[in-house]
């Protein structure tokens, strides 16, 4: 099912997404998602969120993705802070490849942004939560390696640390502007 283009907090990178058939999930995925975002529109009320890309309708190749094939994969735009340290939306658009071609600095710095790894840390968590909450896993995370020490010092970092796989590695492109989920459904058991 699509993702809404929009919500309380929330955002899609690019509402071509829709038409271009780039925003479909599983539902399970889909209501695990705006869960989490319902959750934390009532408890951080000021945080701003923006997701990325997810998959097509009926699956399948997804370019220029290696995943993203099979509805339980999400890409998630970092939230960020302005210069006067306030909750902004990281700009995306056809000049910056929807935000995709945004290159964050090692620090999390861009011109007139910072990453707020706090909000990146509040989501995760909120994402876990609802995803057990629909009979889900998350099978991994993928942020760039050299963020992982700032989200790991948030107040939900000790946590998220504990529960979730994050790659320790650098992907196969570098994942600097946003954050990929991949979900997974539970095995059935054979009889």
């Amino acid at each position: 099912m699509p993702l809404p283009l929009s919500g309380t907090n929330f955002t899609a990178y690019s509402g071509l997404a829709e038409l271009l058939d780039r925003n479909y999930v599983h539902s399970k995925v889909a209501g695990a998602v705006i869960e989490a975002y319902d959750a934390l529109s009532k408890s951080h009320k000021e945080l701003v969120f923006v997701y990325g890309e997810t998959g097509h309708q009926k699956g399948g190749s997804f370019p220029p993705h290696r995943t993203h094939q099979n509805g339980l994969s999400v890409d998630f735009m970092v939230p960020v802070r302005n210069t006067n340290g306030k909750p902004a939306s990281l700009p995306t658009n056809p000049f910056n490849r929807y935000g995709y071609g945004l290159e964050f600095d090692r620090q999390g710095r861009m011109r007139g942004y910072q990453i707020d790894f706090e909000a990146i840390a509040l989501h995760l968590e909120a994402l876990h939560r609802s995803a057990k909450r629909s009979g889900l896993g998350m099978q991994r995370v993928i942020l760039d390696p050299a963020y992982h020490p700032a989200l790991f010092a948030t107040s939900q970092g000790p946590s998220l640390r504990s529960q979730l796989t994050f790659r320790p590695h650098q992907a196969w492109v570098r994942h600097d502007e946003h954050y990929h989920v991949d979900f997974s459904l539970p095995c059935k058991p054979l009889r």
